[in-house]
């Protein structure tokens, strides 16, 4: 009497471990940036990928620091040459680091395209002021089809 035949594993776990390998090779080709407030950043044709850096995104109504809220934008005088909360939380940032590099620390910053340009160099300024120097503006990469 022969034995029912049974299930051949072999080839199921090779294409399993093709397709493991497949998505482990895949994951780190993209930097995706949180954009939490839903701005609505400008388009570019850039090639070249995003660096991961400290992340300063100006929404509606506030100035954030990697998601925490550190000034509003009512607070913020037509005079003003920098923003106060954001100034206090880089330079808080900038102290828990034991040596700043000659060039300065990266920052990127998220901001929508109809965003004010006295504003977005108000917050470039006070960036630049606390050694934040590596300053680059989050756009979304435009797709071109063809």
């Amino acid at each position: 009497m022969k034995k029912p035949g049974g299930l051949n594993l072999v080839s199921l776990m090779d294409i399993f471990t093709i397709l493991v390998f497949f998505l482990m090779v895949n994951s780190s080709d993209v930097k995706v940036m949180q954009n939490t407030a839903d701005v609505p950043l400008p388009k570019s044709t850039a090639q070249q990928a995003a660096v991961e850096s400290l992340t300063v995104q100006i929404t509606g109504n506030a100035i954030l620091v990697q998601g925490s809220e550190v000034a509003r934008l009512e607070g913020i005088e037509i005079g003003d040459t920098y923003i106060t909360g954001l100034s206090e939380e880089l330079s808080w940032r900038r102290s828990r680091w034991s040596e700043i590099p000659e060039e300065g620390l990266d920052v990127t910053i998220m901001a929508g395209r109809d965003t004010d340009y006295r504003l977005l160099r108000k917050v470039m300024q006070t960036c630049v002021d606390e050694q934040y120097r590596q300053v680059r503006l989050a756009v979304e990469r435009e797709v071109r089809n063809g």
